[in-house]
């Protein structure tokens, strides 16, 4: 049986919630090279690893998609996939519309005005996966809340099929959430590229967006020369169940997560033991009708189960400590527990609101912390696309009634030319004031 039942407490379950992937260093050194060969090389570097890697030989010309490309795709697509592309763009660009914060300034009695200013980036890469797969979804994600922010630039980069090509419902959902630059380059060296620019590509400011684990430690490499979004890991997906809840939906929900990746990891808690027996069964077979089952399967073996635990109470603190990317609450009132939850990156109420409605339509971006960093992360959102300046405007009334105070702070610290930046302008006032 692919699909565990292991008890709460137990080093199987143990292990089960706190995975591990192993040694990452040999990983860190090739995307090191790689990082260094761009910086150094450029497109010349690009496009040789585009060839290694990807079997694709491309220009510094052809890397670029051109507009006929996108208008050849449109082409490509039916109907019924742009009538649902189109109803998921305005959902999700609904949703991060409600999230924009605003710039303000406020006076104070003394007449000093302080304040923030809101502004977009103005150049952003999106990562998007490709090659084998596509995923018109996840350029919808990364794509509307940069645009919402205001973002005049965005730059997607995706590896190429091996007709050199990029998937037609890519470069479709591309031009309909505002991608304004598109390149068929993928892997460690597009996040070099972006970072550090090349004689076709101009850096950016931030990079979002998933990929494998080449893309993963690349950002992490060039953090500081550009932000990033987080570090995303294999897909996650924790479930809270109690006996009300149905037994194939359970099922079918984790192998929608088991299915992305044999790293993907699929729990289930629950302290009904008959549930998740059920849940096992539904899980063997439903697998079997499954075009991607080989990978699900292994996915289940290493990295999915069901915990039993002594009540809900348990799996709630279980789920906290897990910090999940995706937490279903399948409980008979789902409401009732959800102010106890601390940690999730998107959180499903109710055994009408399966995961992949979040992936695809609903509206909540679903770009999330994975790993645990749901504890400290938040969900990719238009935030995430703009910068805060602080706005500081004092009187002379002001400054004269504050700057005692800053000069002593500052002398404490022996900053003493701090210190004399207010002072020469106290003795000014004070002069003044005698006058």
């Amino acid at each position: 049986m692919v699909f565990r039942i292991l008890q709460a407490g137990s080093v199987e379950a143990e292990r089960l919630l706190m995975k591990e992937y192993g040694d990452l260093a040999c990983y860190e050194q090739a995307v090191r090279e790689i990082l260094a060969e761009v910086k150094c090389r450029g497109d010349e570097a690009v496009l040789a690893y585009t060839a290694r890697f990807d079997g694709v030989e491309l220009t510094a010309a052809t890397m670029r998609v051109s507009e006929a490309e996108v208008a050849e795709a449109y082409t490509r697509v039916d109907e019924e996939f742009l009538a649902a592309l189109r109803l998921a763009r305005d959902n999700i660009s609904a949703f991060h519309q409600k999230q924009l914060p605003k710039s303000w300034a406020e006076p104070d009695q003394k007449g000093n005005v302080l304040g923030q200013l809101v502004r977009p980036l103005e150049r952003v890469g999106i990562y998007v996966p490709g090659g084998t797969a596509d995923y018109p979804s996840s350029v919808l994600m990364n794509a509307i809340p940069a645009r919402v922010a205001g973002v005049k630039e965005i730059v997607m980069v995706a590896p190429p099929r091996r007709d050199g090509r990029l998937s037609p419902y890519t470069l479709v959902a591309a031009r309909e959430a505002g991608v304004t630059e598109i390149y068929k380059i993928g892997g460690a060296q597009a996040i070099a590229a972006l970072a550090f620019g090349t004689e076709t590509i101009r850096k950016v400011d931030l990079i979002t967006g998933p990929g494998n684990i080449y893309v993963t430690l690349a950002k992490k490499e060039v953090y500081g020369r550009v932000n990033i979004d987080m570090l995303a890991g294999p897909s996650e997906i924790l479930i809270i169940a109690d006996e009300t809840a149905n037994p194939r939906y359970l099922a079918a929900d984790l192998l929608s997560q088991a299915e992305h990746d044999v790293l993907a990891s699929s729990v289930l808690l629950t302290p009904s033991r008959e549930l998740a027996e059920a849940v096992a069964g539904e899980v063997e077979k439903q697998l079997q009708a499954l075009e991607r089952r080989e990978i699900a399967a292994k996915s289940l073996v290493s990295y999915g189960g069901a915990i039993i635990t002594a009540d809900l109470e348990e799996a709630v603190a279980l789920a906290n400590r897990y910090a999940p990317e995706h937490l279903e609450l399948q409980v008979q009132d789902p409401w009732q527990w959800l102010g106890l939850i601390q940690h999730a990156g998107a959180i499903f109420l109710g055994p009408y609101t399966p995961e992949p409605v979040g992936d695809y339509l609903a509206g909540p971006n679903h770009v999330l912390p994975t790993g645990g960093t749901a504890r400290f992360y938040s969900a990719l959102n238009v935030e995430t696309f703009m910068k805060k300046t602080s706005l500081l405007s004092y009187t002379a009334r002001g400054l004269k009634a504050e700057g005692e105070a800053i000069v002593k702070l500052a002398n404490t610290e022996g900053l003493t030319a701090h210190a004399r930046a207010v002072a020469v302008r106290l003795e000014d006032l004070t002069e003044e004031g005698e006058q």
